[in-house]
């Protein structure tokens, strides 16, 4: 409480003056590449597209007295997606973003997203701008706990498949749709009516990311089709998604994707995920017609990732919880 007090905004402010340095260090970068800085609305038809997340929901009160019901957006990802539509071949933001029924060391319930989008290319080069970025922060080390990484050093690029059989001791793809064997091949025990999800998520949690990011940061990529999310299929594997996230000593930092593009496909996955949000907690979010009529427009080749600044501060800083690099938390 009373973080605003001088004696504990003097505590953090080392972190917070990094953290201005850093944010305007990025700025300049993106500038330098052609970027434009958009900014999108929080407000929103449906937070998002994620199963597992808690979205805060408003009224939205009209002057005619009608009301509709809005969400804070969980990431500015369909909003940003329809301003590629309409033309912008480069765009980034640093967005406020919110999730429910989150609270850790590593997370808040707002937070602040750094998203970018490149159109007519592939996700490789959003790995190129990954490791960029991270020689960004000026540092010889990025820190978490007594875990230490090199942001100088050109990252590791591992498949999921390969981590799985590295450090699980599991092939992956013999396992598909199956728990059981998941479970018995990786040694995690099941839980009553764990789905295969369930047990994949729990070897990564368990076995996986705590040894990712280690000395240099791990490009996590080709995650299996059914958690593409919102990216498309891998040409000459459809057994994977152009997928990524960011690992810097164990700790995720960013989620990419080679965007999908197509609205019929991307239709039919956005309902599944509701059904599915819908069986496990009892609801679903609208889908976002607006969006989906972006794509039938013509959403060109692209690709996007979602960083979570916060995070990085924190590595660069060596920040021990995240409410020390924020100007004022949440209460």
């Amino acid at each position: 409480m009373n973080q605003w007090r001088p004696d504990k905004l003097a505590r953090r402010l080392p972190h917070l003056q990094a953290r201005a340095r850093l944010q305007s260090a990025l700025r300049q970068w993106f500038a330098g590449e052609g970027f434009v800085e958009v900014e999108t609305p929080i407000l929103q038809v449906a937070p998002g597209a994620e199963v597992h997340l808690t979205g805060f929901a408003t009224d939205w009160e009209l002057p005619d007295g009608e009301e509709r019901e809005r969400w804070l957006h969980s990431s500015p990802e369909f909003a940003m997606k329809k301003l590629l539509a309409g033309g912008l071949p480069k765009l980034f933001q640093f967005a406020r973003v919110f999730r429910n029924a989150e609270g850790s060391a590593l997370h808040h319930p707002e937070f602040t997203m750094l998203e970018w989008y490149r159109a007519d290319t592939g996700y490789e080069t959003i790995m190129a701008d990954c490791t960029a970025l991270l020689r960004l922060t000026g540092v010889e080390a990025l820190r978490w706990g007594e875990h230490s990484c090199d942001p100088r050093a050109e990252p590791e690029r591992l498949t999921v498949a390969e981590a799985f059989r590295r450090y699980a001791g599991v092939e992956l793809f013999a396992t598909i749709g199956n728990a059981d064997a998941l479970s018995a091949a990786s040694g995690i025990a099941m839980h009553a009516d764990d789905s295969w999800d369930d047990v994949f998520f729990r070897v990564m949690f368990e076995k996986i990311e705590p040894r990712l990011g280690m000395g240099r940061p791990t490009i996590l990529c080709e995650y299996p089709i059914s958690m593409a999310a919102l990216a498309r299929a891998k040409p000459g594997d459809p057994r994977v998604a152009e997928r990524f996230e960011l690992y810097v000593c164990g700790v995720e930092l960013a989620n990419a994707f080679g965007e999908l593009t197509d609205p019929q496909i991307q239709a039919e996955r956005l309902e599944a995920d509701m059904d599915l949000k819908e069986e496990l907690y009892g609801l679903r979010w609208p889908v976002d017609e607006d969006f989906l009529a972006a794509l039938d427009h013509g959403l060109p080749d692209c690709a996007g990732i979602a960083l979570g600044f916060d995070r990085l501060v924190m590595l660069a800083t060596g920040a021990g919880h995240i409410e020390d690099v924020l100007w004022l938390p949440v209460r």
